[in-house]
């Protein structure tokens, strides 16, 4: 099981749970994430939901190994796991009628920081970074992160984030806004459970508008955004960069870019 369910009153918490590969997002992990959310969001017993994961890590981004099938012309059929995978993912979150709330525990890396930003309260570990990693490979931000981060933090940062790909520490994250609260290590799991509690006792209805009014707000063109990102990330994608940042990815080495 890639995606851990677990209820407990009126809080289900989704865990991924891929630990040894730092829950690194796999078509089985997105597949199971995707239907967890939907779930969760049609459930009527469920007024809260936790994101979270199993491990050293909260997701380090998609599997470059076994994430992507190939397309026709035999490079990775990116936008094909966007739309299919990785947006629904997102859009759930943001559109469903209940609040939802990251605990991260660990690196969110990428599609990963996409995941957690898509919930509306964010916690991190003292010792967790955030990450768009995704330069570092000759690729650009996708699932999100081209409009979730820049509301969040504004232009100048979102774009420091996305072009240098640098480890954002969680008091950094805090101090910038990008995140609602940091705790001490030992100390997340328990935070995030009280104000998942919180929440699920609260006016259900109350949030979901709130949640209506602020992504008409920040996310009117949401959308439209996610499809500029997959076709953007469909053109990189067949770029010689993208070749050699995975192949240096996989080597664990310096990636030699020449911009083709």
């Amino acid at each position: 099981m890639n995606v851990e369910i677990e209820r407990r009153g009126g809080v289900t918490t989704l865990t991924l749970n891929r630990p040894d590969a730092m829950n690194a997002a796999n078509a089985d992990l997105t597949i199971e994430l995707r239907d967890a959310v939907q779930q969760a969001a049609a459930d009527e017993e469920t007024r809260a939901v936790v994101l979270t994961g199993n491990g050293r890590a909260f997701c380090s981004g998609a599997d470059l190994k076994s994430g992507f099938d190939p397309a026709d012309d035999g490079f990775p059929d990116i936008s094909r796991a966007l739309h299919e995978r990785f947006h629904p993912i997102v859009e759930g979150l943001r559109s469903m009628p209940k609040p939802a709330v990251a605990a991260i525990n660990g690196p969110a890396v990428g599609i990963g920081l996409s995941f957690a930003l898509s919930c509306d309260l964010v916690l991190a570990a003292e010792s967790s970074y955030l990450m768009l990693a995704f330069v570092n490979i000759g690729l650009v931000p996708d699932g999100g992160s081209s409009f979730l981060i820049p509301e969040r933090i504004g232009f100048a940062r979102a774009t420091e984030m996305a072009m240098l790909g640098e480890k954002v520490p969680a008091q950094k994250a805090l101090e910038w806004g990008l995140i609602n609260r940091v705790t001490k290590d030992g100390e997340l799991k328990a935070e995030a459970a009280e104000l998942a509690d919180r929440l699920a006792q609260g006016p259900t209805r109350s949030y979901a508008g709130s949640k209506r009014q602020l992504n008409a707000w920040a996310f009117g063109r949401m959308q439209q955004q996610l499809e500029l990102e997959a076709s953007i990330q469909h053109e990189l994608g067949r770029s010689k960069d993208f070749i050699e940042g995975v192949q240096a990815f996989v080597e664990k080495r310096g990636a030699r870019f020449t911009g083709a």
